[in-house]
Formats: structure tokens, sequence, C-alpha cells
């Protein structure tokens, strides 16, 4: 026999029986099941025997003192601009391996090249991706949205719809408190949806009221998803503003009754109390229609402007809001120096006085420039807990890849999954890690139908996180956000170790998800 091939042989019969054992974890399935004690092998990537498990391994994790589960599904984030940042280590380091991106009705149109350069920017998580009707709406209608769309252009939007389908979109997202999104009528998001259910994807909504208004804004959902016969989400369930804060059993009796009614309706939170958004959602929708240009103009003639004025004061009414306080400045590019301040603080900064009339002036400023973002203290933490308890309640950040010590963005991003094991499972004990886990992964990859995903058993993809639930925190906060959440020991995609004993690898496993077909 030729020694090369004798040389061959005998590698062989010693190659190991797994690429990687995981041992003596504390093993919660995704499933909501007990924990129980054991072994995780893996084998190209994909699990190939969980419990007691024999056999050698090229690499062992010692997982005692862990909590081993299946890698956590962010299915609400803004995430379009992942191919700058691949890595996404803010996700990584509070165990999610997989997000899904597009929501609020804001994606790329082109679903099919926009994964091609995601591919080619080799991520080390994996990602998916919604068609936003907001995106679709201003690509199939140009400038002008104070209307509904005419046959043709309607067709148009469909037609955006169908393909990125078809490319794999896991659904349609709407984000009808935005502009151009917040000018369509019902009719037009039931034709759209109607594509998707044609593809059994997912109609995801951010509605078009959270305060207040929600329950108009509620029976709007489910005439959606029962017309179009699509599945549907919440997009980031809340109760905005003071006036609204109290009804969150109200809305999930709602919710719970449309499940009755034989509607699919999921909804996704994120546990903390304040949201994040364009400081442009404190004006009028009619005031920022078409360009910037155009808005300069209604604030140059005293007439409309004053009418912008006026919509704001209803809108502050609206909310219970005297002024503006509540809302702080995240990243804004003209002015950088304003990043971290309330607006009564840009205020003093940009006209020496922080009076109502400087706030608006303030506000109005910023818009006319380049815009801003903003973090709105607007929730209530009973509501949170209300929401939180129901268990169709899943775990989403609405957050985005991140870099550290840049702007002043919401904590969101970096220590949402932290944050409700740490919080909200181990100290309040509001909800069992088994369920926490369930929420975070085999539900969003159930109601967004990625398959061989949520779940730890034979033959899933091997993403996988290992941590200690003493030590998990979320010490990313509002005043100082730009810290990776901790207590993440090990988190693997596709059964490559990213995070590994704590440590960041140069590993980039991540894949493109595409719905289940």
């Amino acid at each position: 026999m030729r020694p090369l091939l004798l040389a061959l042989l005998v590698l062989s019969a010693h190659a190991a029986d797994f690429d990687i054992l995981i041992e003596k974890a504390q093993i919660a399935d995704g499933t909501g099941a007990p924990l129980q004690s054991g072994s995780i092998a893996i084998k190209d990537g994909r699990i190939a025997a969980i419990g007691q498990v024999s056999g050698t391994a090229t690499q062992i994790i010692d997982g005692r003192g862990l909590v081993a589960a299946p890698g956590f599904i962010d299915v609400h984030t803004h995430s379009e601009t992942i191919c700058a940042n691949p890595v996404a280590e803010n996700f990584l380091r509070m165990g999610v391996t997989t997000i899904i991106t597009g929501n609020c009705g804001n994606s790329r149109t082109d679903v099919g090249k926009f994964f091609a350069e995601i591919e080619a920017a080799r991520p080390a998580l994996n990602i998916g991706t919604l068609i936003g009707h907001g995106s679709v709406r201003k690509e199939g209608m140009g400038g002008s949205f104070i209307r509904a769309p005419d046959a043709a252009q309607l067709e148009v939007m469909k037609q955006l719809v169908e393909q990125a389908m078809q490319d794999g979109a896991v659904g349609l997202s709407t984000g009808l408190i935005y502009v151009p999104g917040s000018f369509a009528k019902t009719e037009e998001i039931i034709e759209l949806a109607k594509v998707v259910a044609r593809h059994d994807g997912t109609y995801v909504s951010h509605m078009r009221s959270e305060t207040v208004k929600i329950f108009d804004a509620l029976d709007e959902f489910i005439r959606i998803a029962r017309e179009s016969g699509c599945r549907a989400e919440v997009s980031h369930i809340k109760l905005s503003g003071p006036t609204a804060w109290g009804k969150a059993g109200e809305v999930l009796a709602v919710l719970d009754k449309a499940r009755a009614d034989g509607l699919k309706i999921t909804h996704d939170q994120y546990a903390y109390t304040a949201s994040s958004t364009g400081l442009r959602q404190t004006i009028p929708d009619a005031a920022l229609e078409g360009t910037r240009e155009d808005f300069i103009q209604r604030l140059a003639d005293p007439a409309k402007k004053a009418e912008i004025i006026s919509a704001m004061a209803e809108m502050r009414e609206r909310q219970g809001r005297k002024d503006y306080a509540y809302a702080v400045i995240a990243k804004c590019v003209s002015r950088p120096e304003l990043n971290g301040k309330s607006v009564p603080e840009a205020a003093r900064l940009l006209r020496g006085a922080d009076t109502l009339d400087d706030q608006i002036e303030t506000i109005l400023t910023l818009e006319s420039e380049d815009g801003a973002s903003a973090v709105f203290h607007g929730m209530n933490e009973d509501d949170l807990q209300v929401f939180l308890r129901h268990p169709l309640t899943m775990i989403a950040s609405d957050g985005g890849p991140r870099r550290l010590g840049e702007d002043v963005p919401h904590p969101r991003s970096y220590g949402n999954n932290a944050r409700v094991l740490g919080r909200y499972v181990r100290e309040l004990k509001l909800l069992t890690l088994e369920d926490a886990i369930r929420r975070m992964t085999s539900l969003p990859a159930q109601t967004f139908q990625l398959r061989d995903r949520g779940a730890l058993k034979p033959g899933a993809i091997a993403d996988v996180v290992l941590f200690d639930l003493a030590k998990v925190s979320d010490p990313s906060t509002f005043a100082d956000p730009h810290h990776h959440a901790e207590g993440f020991v090990h988190v693997l995609v596709h059964g490559t170790p990213v995070i590994q004993n704590g440590t960041l690898t140069e590993a980039r496993p991540g894949q493109i998800v595409r719905r289940a077909r």
C-alpha cells in the first residue's frame, strides 16, 4: 500500500466524531421545556446530538455553570447598513445570532441585490429582511404622497413586493406613522399584503397610532390581516404618552379576540420605556410631504408655519405633553454637539432659552437642516410588564448595528436581550428562564418561518449561545449607552464560535436567511 494512502487511512481512523462538543451545560432547548443537564454535539454546522452524548470532538466547550440556548432571533431591527458593520458585535454580545431588518416600512427594495451585497461583506451573524411598504411607495409613486396611487403605480408597487418575496423576503412591513406610509389608505396596504399572503409571508406593522388612538390602529391592523389572509405581527407593542397609559390589558384583549377568531397574530417588544425614531415625528405629516426644500418653503410662509405649530400643539395635547423635555437627541449630523441633549437643553444651546416656543423653533430648525434622531421617554413600566407577560410577545430590540462611541443611541441595541434575562427573569421573576428563551428563539422562528432555527434538536442549524445567568447584565444606559452586554461566554453561528470565552473571534459564518418555501 502506498505510504500516502496508508497515512490517510490512519488519519481517517482517528477522525473525531464531532467538530464541537458542548459538555455539562444546562440546556434550554427553545421550546419552553424545563432545563436539562447534558451535552450538545455539533457536526458540519448542525446539531448532531443532544442530551447524553458519547463520542470524540475536535473542540470541547465546557458548559458547566452556563445555560445553553438556541441563538437569539431578533425579528425587529433596522440594519440596512449592515454591510458597513458586518460583524455587528453589539448583537453578538447579547446572544443574537439572527436579525430581521426592513422594519417600519423602510427597506432596500432590491432584495436580491441587497442579499448579494451582504454575502460579499461576510457577516458574522445571519440576516433576513422584510420589504418595506414606505420604500416601495416612494419608488412606485415618486415624490407626491398625499394621495392614493393610481392603478399603474399600485401595480408597480405590487410587482416590487412580488419580486422581493421571490428573492426571499420574509414579509411586508409598514410604518404608518412615517411619511410616506402615513398617507396610505388601508385598501392600498391590503392589496400589497395579499401579494405577501400568496407566499405565506408575514405582514409586520408599526401601526398608525400607539397613543390614545391605538384602538383605531388595531382595528385597521386586524382588518388588513383578515382581508389579505396574511399572518400578522404588531411591531414593538407599546402605549406612548400619559393619556394612553394603563390600557395594555385592553390592547391585548383586542388582539386575543382576533386570534380567537382565527387570525394568526403575534407581537414583539423591547424591554425599555423609551422609543427612538426621527425627531421629525413631533411635526405633522402634511408638513413633511415632499422634499426638505418643500418643508423649508412652508416654514417661510407665515400662515403655513402657524398651521404647523398649531398642529404640533394638538399632537402634544393628544399625548398629554406640555413640552418636549421627554425627547433626547441621539444623532444630529449637522450639529453633533447636540447629541445626548434633551430638546430644552438643545434650545438653550442654540437659542439661549428653553421656552416652549424656543423648543419648537429648535425642532423646526433641525428638520430644515439634516434632521435628527431622538430617544423619546414616553412609556410606562406597568404597561411594559403587562405586554411582556403575554405568551405571544417576542423579544426584539428595534435597534441596529452599533459602533462603540458613535452618537448617543438608545441602549436597546446593546442590551435588550440581556435586560430581559437579567431584570425580568433573574431579578423580577416576571418570566421563567425557559419561557423568556422561547420568546427569543422558537417563537420568532415559527412566526417568520425560519427553517431549522430557534430550537436545539438534532438536524437544526447550530446557532448556539452559552451564558451565565448570574452574570448577565446590560450596562448600557440612556446617558452612557456604549457598553456591550455582559455574561455571554460563547456564541456560535452555524457551529462556528464568533464569541469564545468572552472574546470576539475573527470568524464570519453568517448567512442569508430566506423565508422557508
